[in-house]
């Protein structure tokens, strides 16, 4: 073999080993961006210690390191239970949550991808928070105490998913339903309050207006009785003579039809009705 052609596999041995040189260099070191806790697994072995932001060594060829997010992710959980008076009860909750960064080493080895933690952990362990919030109080109680059935809620699903390395950070009451046969009753007690109150509302128009008929009467009865009185007393003929005059001025000044006459001047006399009809005819 020449000189030249032992120069030409010398380089290319050379290219190869620098190649190899900057493959396992890049392939030796791993770098964790801000909000991600990575697990470093060799010969499939997951070590212990999260990898958290920055550059980390790993061996290469033999290692891997699974990614986690460890930012506040946000899902959708549905969840039934009965309630202390045996109603059907239906919620479904947004529950904003992120992983501990320190714990992905434990979450890497239990429970895998974060699809397998929704679907194995936080929606069974949601379930029971509910079924615990839900059985203390009766459906009317959930549904008027609402801020309490999510409190016993929150409290219930924090110590269940605390011990596996999940962080609640809030959780809300996307929709809350109920049966349809406690939807009726609920509608029907609605009218039947609705009917007592305008029941109530007319018989307090009836009795207004009842009082008012009497108050008329009494009013009516004793202006009655002051006339009979000025009647009786002296003077009392002028009454009825001041009464004729406006009676003839309201009618159009018209000569009236009937006059009274007679009776003496202090009054003790009996009146003599005269009727100008009479006359006519």
């Amino acid at each position: 073999m020449d000189r030249q052609t032992t120069g030409s596999i010398s380089t290319l041995i050379g290219g190869i080993l620098a190649a190899l040189i900057v493959f396992i260099g890049f392939n030796s070191f791993i770098i964790i961006n801000p909000g991600q806790a990575g697990v470093l697994s060799i010969l499939g072995k997951a070590q212990d210690g999260a990898l958290l932001e920055g550059i980390h060594f790993k061996p290469p060829l033999v290692s891997t390191v699974d990614i986690y997010d460890v930012t506040v992710q946000k899902f959708e959980v549905p969840a039934q239970s009965s309630t202390k008076d045996l109603q059907e009860l239906t919620a479904s909750f947004a529950i904003n949550f992120r992983l501990d960064p320190v714990q992905v080493v434990n979450i890497r080895r239990t429970q895998g991808t974060l699809q397998n933690i929704v679907a194995k952990i936080i929606a069974p362990q949601t379930q029971e928070s509910f079924k615990i919030a839900a059985a203390r109080r009766t459906v009317e109680e959930a549904i008027t105490q609402r801020n309490e059935l999510k409190d016993d809620f929150d409290n219930a699903l924090n110590g269940r998913l605390e011990k596996y390395g999940i962080i609640v950070l809030d959780t809300s009451v996307v929709d809350l339903t109920f049966s349809p046969e406690f939807a009726k009753a609920v509608e029907d007690k609605q009218i039947a309050e609705q009917r007592a109150q305008r029941a109530v509302y007319v018989a307090k128009e009836a009795e207004q207006q009842a009082q008012a008929d009497i108050n008329r009467a009494k009013g009516k009865a004793e202006a009655q009785r002051l006339l009979a009185e000025t009647l009786k007393a002296q003077g009392g003929d002028l009454v009825l003579k001041k009464e004729a005059i406006e009676a003839w001025k309201e009618g159009g000044a018209q000569m009236p039809k009937v006059l009274v006459m007679g009776g003496d001047n202090n009054g003790g006399g009996i009146p003599f009705l005269f009727n100008l009809n009479e006359l006519e005819r």
